[in-house]
């Protein structure tokens, strides 16, 4: 599998992983600190073969993607649920912890988030409130497991609202999803 984009990851040991799954360029942000060197590399990517940020699912990923998602416009997203990221020894998380197919299979799914000056709020928050996914004991549970579905990544109940309408969730997506959500929870 080739990409034609080049991948944003936090690290060299990222890198390796993304080699070993795919034929890719990447650049690493080196942590949750970056460069202002480093957005300018990732903005002269993103306008000459486009970006996609691959970004482990922990506080200082989603960190780096806000970071890059404020400051380069229209990159791509790729996400990984946490489980598919932790160590076999169970001590560390990060994308060069995951499987080689599990790494394509996110790069399958890219999503590319749209201007959302023009995008309708079909799923409002009193949505995410009837579904559990705020304001709820296990909202936090509901939301990460809401976030592997739709493979959008782990959020709190703002951010979700916002990735649901940055990533063009429909009502019918959101509706199935949240199917699939209770048919898990009532299996376990």
């Amino acid at each position: 599998m080739q990409i034609q984009e080049i991948i944003v990851v936090e690290g060299k040991d990222d890198t390796v992983a993304i080699k070993r799954a795919v034929q890719a360029d990447t650049i690493e942000t080196n942590g949750s600190a970056i460069s202002e060197e480093t957005l300018q590399r990732i903005q002269h990517a993103q306008n000459k073969r486009g970006v996609i940020v691959f970004t482990d699912p922990d506080y200082p990923g989603r960190r780096i993607r806000a970071i890059i998602e404020e400051r380069v416009k229209g990159v791509k997203h790729a996400f990984l649920p946490k489980a598919k990221t932790i160590a076999k020894n169970g001590k560390g998380l990060g994308i060069e912890h995951a499987a080689d197919e599990d790494i394509r299979e996110a790069l399958r799914q890219v999503y590319t988030p749209s201007d959302m000056t023009h995008i309708q709020d079909s799923i409002t928050m009193e949505d995410l409130i009837t579904a559990h996914l705020i304001g709820h004991p296990k909202a936090k549970a509901r939301r990460d497991r809401l976030g592997e579905i739709l493979n959008i990544g782990a959020t709190n109940g703002k951010q979700l609202h916002k990735r649901l309408k940055m990533f063009q969730i429909t009502e019918e997506q959101f509706g199935a999803a949240i199917t699939q959500l209770n048919q898990g929870e009532k299996n376990v």
